[in-house]
């Protein structure tokens, strides 16, 4: 009885030990990590891992290239570092992007590796890599919510500025004094194409004058053409005449200047005249007693003058004294 008892603890202790075996076995698998595949450690730094957890599942390209076998804190409090094992056999290059990402809206997380050129070198163990940082719905609501009370905000003041603009634009003054203007726009408007209308009707009744008064414009312009072909011509035939004259009347120029020069000098008779007050008072007296001869010469004519000079006067007049 004894034997058969211990036979029995012993055959549930098997089974009890298959199970949890077998239970640890399916989870595992169940994770996608075999405790008979070696790989090698990859370390991650990431500001934030979300939720990603343990046993977490390693994606390349959407399919499971290993597990994520420890996630620890930095001493600084600020990083976490995240240890992977890779399938010995999957080759995984340094340009990848590794990203933490969900399985759909509610599902759990994993890390996700996105192949790029595949260049670079093959990742080997021990290399560490920044990781991106998950998606936070939480911080989306936060910045959205934000946003959401800045679009509230200027809403408000949207509306402050049209209920402004009702009360001091669109008031009944202002509304009054717009129709004014536009129908003193119309009035003028309506004089204005009565005008056009005048000049349309003065311009198709004089059109003959009008016609008649630009060929004129066109005849005058065709005669000064001609005059200024004319006096082109002119100036260049006779260039060589006209620069002639003009240092003919610069060096005339030059010597009444010299003559003048010289009669503020005293040079020459008439500087000497003018210059000597004597000299200039006797030709000052005989242009007078010319003057007074030419006078009775007009007056008595030259006959009569030559009679009573041969009457010889008892009073001779006295002549002036130079």
């Amino acid at each position: 009885m004894m034997d058969k008892s211990r036979l029995e603890i012993k055959v549930g202790l098997f089974v009890l030990i298959g199970l949890l075996l077998l239970v640890a076995v399916l989870i595992e698998f169940s994770k996608g990590s075999s405790v008979f595949r070696s790989g090698y450690e990859l370390r991650l730094h990431a500001i934030n891992v979300g939720g990603l957890k343990l046993r977490a599942g390693v994606l390349l390209a959407g399919v499971q290239v290993g597990s994520v076998s420890d996630i620890q804190l930095a001493e600084d409090g600020k990083s976490v570092t995240i240890i992977l094992n890779i399938y010995k056999d999957k080759k995984i290059y340094h340009d990848a992007r590794f990203v933490i990402e969900q399985s759909g809206f509610l599902g759990d997380q994993y890390v996700s590796i996105n192949p790029t050129d595949n260049k670079d070198r093959l990742l080997v163990n021990g290399d560490e890599i920044n990781c991106q940082e998950p998606f936070n719905l939480q911080e989306v609501a936060r910045s959205t919510q934000g946003f959401i009370k800045r679009i509230d905000d200027t809403a408000q003041k949207l509306e402050a500025s049209v209920t402004d603009l009702r009360r001091v634009v669109l008031n009944e003054e202002t509304l009054t004094n717009f129709s004014v203007a536009i129908g003193n726009l119309r009035t003028f408007t309506e004089q204005a194409l009565g005008t056009v209308g005048d000049i349309n009707a003065l311009v198709a009744t004089n059109g003959s004058q009008i016609s008649l008064a630009v060929s004129n414009v066109a005849v005058f312009s065709q005669a000064l053409t001609r005059l200024a072909s004319s006096t082109e011509s002119v100036l260049a035939t006779n260039g060589t005449a006209i620069t002639s004259a003009l240092s003919n009347i610069e060096s005339s120029t030059e010597i009444l200047k010299s003559l003048l020069s010289d009669v503020q000098s005293g040079k020459g008779l008439a500087g000497t005249v003018l210059q000597n007050e004597q000299l200039s008072t006797n030709v000052e007296a005989i242009a007078n007693n010319l003057a007074v001869a030419s006078s009775n010469l007009n007056r008595l004519g030259l006959w009569r003058f030559l009679w009573h000079k041969e009457a010889a006067p008892t009073n001779p007049p006295t002549a002036t004294k130079p």
